[in-house]
């Protein structure tokens, strides 16, 4: 019997739709509840396993109690193993720690943890290299190297690896300091390494900065985009340096970290809320989304961006998704498709295929995006 282990973060990504850009400590979490957050955990987490049910019998899985494994066990149709006690609805970084050290004691094969960089950080002071481990992204800062590019994948790399059919790497865990993040300030460190099942595919890498020295290529990219721009048209500016380099050619003040929504050459909407979006959308009709790939990991939704939701992105419609981005960001990619991770399966598949990124003045290319 093969056994995997599988810890939950429930409160993972809470902050992402209502804008706040993370999740960590009790008052941004009440936060994000009273602005009408939505837990999603659970549910990633519960697509993850999906993936694992055709091997049947050949696994066990070891899980912690409710919102940490096995209310995502059940919802996938896993009777687990349960071990440990919390408190349901007061879980914290120490139920994390404390329950991936009793997976490890069980001897797992793989632990799968869901949440985003926090997490993985508490999974790593947990069991640092002593089995492999792999993220089920479900926060909203994900920078680390140790996580599926979306739920789903998370589980058929499980599946591949219990298998024997894939390698095991040491990946990067990343984390920001969180509250300067909210304040539009990048401040990334290197925490430490997890031992992961790798597929590229399947598998992002990790958080890679943008270079000051293309300044004169994001100038050409804003020129071609202030052509582009209609009267009467909402723009949707994702985050980033990329983005916000452009809208500052373009001649406004973008926030470098949030979602900015902008109408006539006016910010109307500064680090807007999925709510506030949908709002806007309500009365504008004709909407376009500005986004850059991740550096390093290619994601152009799903990644830091989670106010331009599902829901938002149906409003504006394919045809009005707009990618920027310097050659060298693409060139860095190494052939490796953009993805989306939008936690709606339907639009990641309707986000997939080509689509034309603009790389410079009156320059773009055709370049693949994987669901």
């Amino acid at each position: 019997m093969k056994r995997i282990g599988l810890v939950v973060n429930p409160i993972a990504g809470l902050g992402g739709r209502v804008g706040l850009k993370g999740s960590d400590g009790m008052e941004l979490q009440r936060k994000a509840l009273e602005l009408g957050a939505v837990p999603h955990a659970v549910e990633r987490a519960a697509q993850a396993l999906q993936a694992l049910l055709p091997l049947g019998a050949e696994f066990e899985l070891l899980t912690y109690p409710f919102a940490m494994g096995a209310e995502a066990a059940r919802q996938a149709g896993i009777d687990p193993c349960v071990l440990g006690s919390i408190q349901p609805g007061q879980t914290s970084a120490e139920d994390t720690v404390r329950a991936a050290r009793e997976m490890a004691e069980n001897e797992v094969r793989l632990l799968l943890f869901a949440g985003g960089d926090g997490t993985a950080r508490d999974i790593c002071n947990a069991i640092g290299m002593e089995i492999p481990a792999l993220g089920i992204p479900a926060g909203v800062k994900i920078q680390s190297a140790v996580y599926a590019t979306a739920p789903r994948y998370a589980g058929e790399l499980a599946a591949a690896f219990l298998r024997g059919e894939t390698e095991l790497r040491q990946a990067e865990v990343m984390d920001l300091d969180e509250d300067a993040f909210r304040a539009g300030r990048v401040s990334a460190c290197l925490y430490g390494y997890l031992k992961t099942p790798y597929s590229q595919r399947y598998v992002q890498g990790v958080k890679v900065p943008s270079l000051s020295r293309e300044s004169a290529v994001l100038e050409a990219i804003a020129g071609d985009l202030a052509d582009r721009m209609k009267p009467g048209w909402l723009y949707i500016f994702g985050p980033g340096s990329t983005t916000q380099a452009v809208a500052t050619h373009i001649g406004f003040d973008k926030t470098l970290l949030g979602v900015d929504a902008v109408l006539d050459g006016k910010i109307v909407s500064a680090d807007a809320s999925e709510a506030d979006l949908l709002r806007l959308l309500s009365v504008n009709r004709l909407a376009e989304i500005v986004v850059t790939p991740i550096g390093g990991q290619g994601c152009i939704f799903g990644r830091g961006n989670q106010p331009i939701s599902p829901d938002v992105i149906r409003k504006v419609g394919r045809a009005h998704i707009r990618v920027i981005s310097t050659p060298e960001k693409i060139q860095a990619l190494n052939g490796h498709p953009l993805w989306a991770d939008t936690g709606d399966r339907a639009v990641d598949e309707m986000l997939s295929g080509y689509l034309v990124v603009l790389t410079g003045y009156k320059e773009s290319v055709m370049y693949k995006v994987m669901a």
